[in-house]
């Protein structure tokens, strides 16, 4: 797999995303359609190829948000020429804020920690050895101290 491509410049995962996996994985896809049935959005509307397959502006997103809509890291990412937004000498910036809303449901508040995996790790390790257990870890295990 393309790490590279299958990677945000803000440092989400798609390679792990289920809008992305429903394209060969059945259980994704029965989640997808589930929420494309949900949602009414169509379903080829709610497939995705990754971010940068899509030059920022993944369908679902222009579906919901309109044509207009753009990602302002990836545009930011684009207009410096910088592969990752951990790679900028103003990382992190509000481009990347997190937010409490949607934060149960979606991945975009561990963009930072990934991108400081992927600086630490190397695209590749980080990729293959941490971006599941992160997205995992995100989902799943309750907050503690310990």
């Amino acid at each position: 797999m393309d790490y590279f491509q299958m990677t945000a410049p803000c440092g989400l995962d798609c390679f792990n995303c289920h809008f992305f996996l429903a394209h060969e994985d059945k259980e994704a896809m029965s989640m997808v359609k589930k929420l494309s049935e949900e949602y009414k959005v169509p379903l080829e509307i709610m497939l995705c190829k990754g971010c940068r397959n899509h030059n920022g502006q993944i369908p679902v997103q222009k579906y919901v948000f309109g044509e207009a809509h753009h990602c302002a890291a990836y545009e930011c990412s684009q207009s410096k020429g910088l592969k990752f937004c951990g790679d900028c000498d103003q990382f992190p910036c509000d481009n990347l804020h997190p937010y409490a809303d949607r934060a149960g449901n979606l991945p975009h508040n561990i963009k930072i920690f990934n991108l400081c995996l992927i600086n630490k790790m190397g695209l590749e390790k980080w990729a293959e050895s941490k971006a599941s257990e992160v997205r995992k870890v995100y989902f799943t295990k309750p907050w503690s101290l310990m």
